[in-house]
């Protein structure tokens, strides 16, 4: 199984995945790699991999990525490595990429993919979390409130949808999507009462 989490900027990804993966050993983050300067706050190689434009071209001529694009005229990817060596490992990777990203994924992985689509409560509500977040310019806030609703044409590509309107009662909502998923009979390698 591999999650992916998909929404608009501002529609609480960090918080819901952070809310989330807390409650459920199993799963990892999966670490995407960026071009985009690193803020403040955030770690090389737990928040992103940060790296600069010819790094990233070198992965992309290399086939490294399992999706990648420009978002924001900064590069993002999720490197196939990263999501081999979790499976591996028996963790369940959860995925935090943009629309474009998540629809390539959903593409490739179709039924093993846990596609999710995380609404902001309203768009005034999505504009009152970009400006409080104090790191973007007006500019840039008004071009992130465009592309949301650009993004929002895609909802229908994902199997789930989640409204973020109250942080703990959506991650209860992802939880209790995870249980199902693993209840699928495609999650049992033979019948339990082989």
């Amino acid at each position: 199984m591999i999650v992916l989490i998909t929404g608009p900027s501002g529609s609480g990804k960090t918080s819901f995945i952070g809310s989330l993966m807390e409650s459920n050993p199993r799963l990892a983050f999966s670490v995407s790699t960026t071009t985009r300067p690193m803020r403040e706050g955030e770690a090389n190689g737990v928040d992103y991999d940060f790296v600069d434009q010819s790094v990233f071209d070198e992965l992309v001529a290399d086939d490294a990525f399992v999706e990648w694009a420009v978002v924001h005229n900064n590069c993002y990817g999720t490197r196939r490595s990263r999501l081999d060596e979790m499976a591996a490992a028996g963790q369940i990777p959860v995925l935090d990429i943009d629309v474009q990203g998540g629809v390539n994924v959903i593409d490739i992985y179709q039924d093993d993919l846990v596609s999710v689509f995380l609404f902001p409560p309203s768009w005034e509500e999505l504009e009152r979390r970009l400006r409080s977040r104090d790191t973007d310019t007006s500019a840039v806030i008004d071009g992130r409130l465009a592309t949301a609703r650009q993004e929002v044409g895609f909802a229908p590509k994902y199997r789930y949808w989640i409204v973020n309107d109250d942080l703990e009662a959506a991650v209860n909502r992802m939880k209790a999507v995870i249980t199902a998923e693993d209840c699928r009979r495609e999650s049992f390698l033979r019948s339990p009462l082989v």
